[in-house]
């Protein structure tokens, strides 16, 4: 479902808190062109975005050609300096994506558990057997209850 969709069923305070996990957890714009800046060509800004593999890559290419391999990660850096931006947007919807859910599917239990729960036929039969059984009800009321309970 789309983020406007989902902000859509939020209070003001909700979309708050949501605005204070995004803040709190997207990734730093500033260390990521760091990253990139002083690590580029052995993909250091790449493991900070979690493209582990692409990143390893890069390292490997750079230290199994002794360095010579930094021409092909150069370039390879100097591209990803136009996805930087746009890595980082996407990791802030997605932050944001989840905390809208993480809310939402909390509300929705919350509505269920305010919900009476339904009773296990079985577990309150069980019940007025112990109740018998310790001699607090009779045969009779056992009966009436477990009829009651059976819909019979």
């Amino acid at each position: 479902m789309n983020s406007n969709n989902l902000r859509n069923q939020l209070t003001n305070e909700e979309l708050l808190l949501v605005n204070s996990e995004v803040s709190t957890n997207k990734k730093n714009v500033v260390l990521a062109w760091l990253l990139w800046w002083f690590l580029g060509c052995v993909g250091g800004h790449r493991y900070y975005f979690g493209r582990t593999g692409s990143a390893i890559a890069m390292t490997l290419i750079v230290v199994l050609t002794f360095g010579i391999g930094i021409i092909v990660t150069g370039i390879w850096m100097l591209v990803d300096a136009f996805s930087i931006n746009s890595w980082l947007k996407a990791d802030q919807e997605k932050i944001e994506n989840e905390a809208i859910q993480e809310i939402i599917m909390r509300k929705d239990d919350n509505n269920k558990s305010n919900a009476t729960p339904p009773t296990d036929v079985s577990d309150s039969i069980k019940k007025y057997k112990a109740l018998l059984d310790d001699g607090a009800i009779s045969e009779e009321e056992f009966n009436d209850k477990k009829k009651e309970l059976l819909d019979l």
